[in-house]
């Protein structure tokens, strides 16, 4: 199924001359003056070789047909990352160099989107937004101000965010698992 390049997000799976590979970064570039383009950061699936691409934006690009289910994250172990998936109760592991940087997103019962060829997971998809509580936090600076001004906080999964000063210690925080940016305070 052909997309066009500007489309592309982290976990897709491209096709290019035979072989497929997995999206682990994209990014678009809009210049004052010329054409529009899209970076790729990709990695073979067959060997792990990693690989940088760049097309305008518009061009057309190979996404590979691969199966794409939703399956419930269970546990780690030796073996890897065993996911289940929710109406057939079919377990598969995803190894950690399938897994990449999503490794800090993983939440036990956390719904992602495992991506199979053939039988053998190639890619996973966190949820783009996730809930994590804010383990330490550096305290407020008096005179800041508060438009514009975040702090370096910690996490419970180990991430570093920057978030806004009102937000302490156990305070819950949605964030965004593309850029690990701060979106709002947890509804919950």
């Amino acid at each position: 199924m052909k997309v066009i390049a500007s489309s592309l997000r982290k976990g897709n799976v491209v096709e290019m001359e035979g072989r497929l590979y997995v999206v682990l970064t994209a990014a678009n570039f809009h210049p004052g003056k010329g054409t529009p383009t899209t970076t790729v950061d990709m990695r073979r699936i067959s060997d792990g070789t990693k690989v940088s691409e760049r097309w305008r934006t518009t061009e057309m690009v190979e996404k590979a047909t691969v199966d794409e289910r939703d399956y419930d994250f269970l546990y780690e172990d030796s073996e890897g990352f065993h996911f289940m998936e929710p109406q057939t109760y079919d377990q598969v592991v995803v190894t950690e160099d399938v897994l990449g940087a999503n490794k800090p997103y993983l939440m036990e019962g956390m719904r992602c989107q495992v991506k199979t060829f053939e039988g053998i997971p190639i890619a996973l998809e966190v949820p783009q937004r996730i809930t994590v509580e804010i383990t330490e936090t550096e305290p407020v600076v008096k005179g800041q101000t508060a438009s514009s001004s975040y702090k370096p906080a910690m996490t419970v999964n180990g991430l570093r965010i920057m978030v806004p000063p009102h937000i302490g210690a156990g305070i819950r925080v949605v964030i965004n698992t593309d850029d690990d940016s701060y979106v709002e305070r947890a509804k919950d």
